[in-house]
C-alpha cells in the first residue's frame, strides 16, 4: 500500500488545519457580504428623482401618486431624504423627512398639509404603513449595516445571475419584522429580492428591484421596486425615474422647517 512521508503528512495536516482556522462562520460571511454591498455605494453625494406609487388592493385596483425624492448622503452617519407628493390632490404637499442612523433608532417626520402641522413619527410606528402603502416606515430609510445582524444563508441562481442569499435579523426590537432574507447578485452586490418575516415568524411580503441603471460609472439605482404582501394580498410599485446626482444639496435642504414649504 502506498504510504505518504511522515514530514508531508504533518504538512498537509497544518496546512489543512490553517485553512479551516480561517473559514468564515455563516455570521462572519453574511456581514462581509453586506459590508461591501454597503461600501460599493459610498461616495454618491446627494441624487433627486422622481417617482409614482401604485397602490393596489386584493381586487386589482389601482390608485396612483406621482412624487419627487432627494436623498444626501452623511459621512458619519446614515442617509437624509426628503418625499414629496405632488398628485393627486388630497395628498399634494404631504412631505417626509428621514434622518436614518447607523446606530439607534432613525428620526422621521410627516408633514400634512390639510392639518398644518409637521407630525413626528415615533420609535413604536415605524411598523406602520407609509402613506397607506405596503412600504413601512423602517423600510423608507437607508438599510444601513449596523442595524441588523446576519449570516449567509446559501448561493442561488435565478433570472441568470449568481446571488448570495443572506438573512438579516433587525437590532431594533421595535422593528415590524423577526428576520429579513435578502438576494444580492454576486457581480455588483445589489439586492434584487427581500422577504421579510413579521413578528411570528410568518412571511409577511417580498419586494423585487428590477430595471437596474448605473450612474457616475459607478452607483446602482433600480427604476422598479414592488412590494406584496403575502398576507393581504395587497402590492405597492415604486416607479423612479429621471435621477439626478451632485445637484449641490446641503444639511439645509433637509429641515423640519423645509417639510413645510417642500414643492
Amino acid at each position: 500500500m502506498f504510504k505518504l512521508n511522515p514530514l508531508i503528512s504533518m504538512l498537509l495536516i497544518s496546512v489543512t488545519y490553517s485553512a479551516s482556522s480561517f473559514a468564515l462562520t455563516p455570521e462572519e460571511k453574511g456581514r462581509q457580504i453586506a459590508v461591501e454591498a454597503d461600501k460599493r455605494d459610498l461616495g454618491f453625494g446627494d441624487t433627486k428623482s422622481s417617482m409614482t406609487m401604485v397602490l393596489k388592493n386584493q381586487y386589482g385596483e389601482e390608485t396612483k401618486r406621482d412624487m419627487h425624492s432627494k436623498t444626501l448622503e452623511q459621512a458619519d452617519d446614515g442617509d437624509k431624504s426628503l418625499i414629496v407628493f405632488d398628485s393627486p390632490q388630497d395628498v399634494k404637499g404631504t412631505a417626509f423627512l428621514s434622518f436614518t442612523h447607523q446606530v439607534g433608532t432613525d428620526d422621521q417626520w410627516l408633514f400634512l398639509p390639510a392639518l398644518k402641522r409637521v407630525k413626528r413619527i415615533s420609535s413604536s410606528n415605524k411598523s406602520g404603513p407609509f402613506m397607506g402603502s405596503e412600504f413601512a416606515y423602517e423600510d423608507i430609510s437607508s438599510q444601513e449595516v449596523e442595524k441588523y445582524t446576519y449570516k449567509y444563508l446559501k448561493d442561488e441562481t435565478f433570472d441568470g445571475r449568481a446571488h448570495f442569499v443572506i438573512e438579516r435579523d433587525p437590532v431594533d426590537p421595535k422593528s415590524g419584522y423577526s428576520k429579513q432574507v435578502v438576494w444580492l447578485d454576486k457581480d455588483e452586490y445589489r439586492a434584487w429580492k427581500i422577504d421579510y418575516f413579521d413578528r411570528k415568524g410568518d412571511k409577511l411580503k417580498t419586494l423585487n428591484i428590477s430595471d437596474y441603471n448605473k450612474y457616475l460609472n459607478q452607483y446602482w439605482r433600480a427604476n422598479l421596486w414592488v412590494m406584496h404582501n403575502h398576507q393581504t394580498g395587497k402590492s405597492t410599485e415604486l416607479q423612479y425615474a429621471d435621477f439626478q446626482f451632485s445637484n449641490g444639496l446641503t444639511n439645509r435642504d433637509f429641515t423640519k422647517n423645509s417639510l413645510k414649504r417642500a414643492r
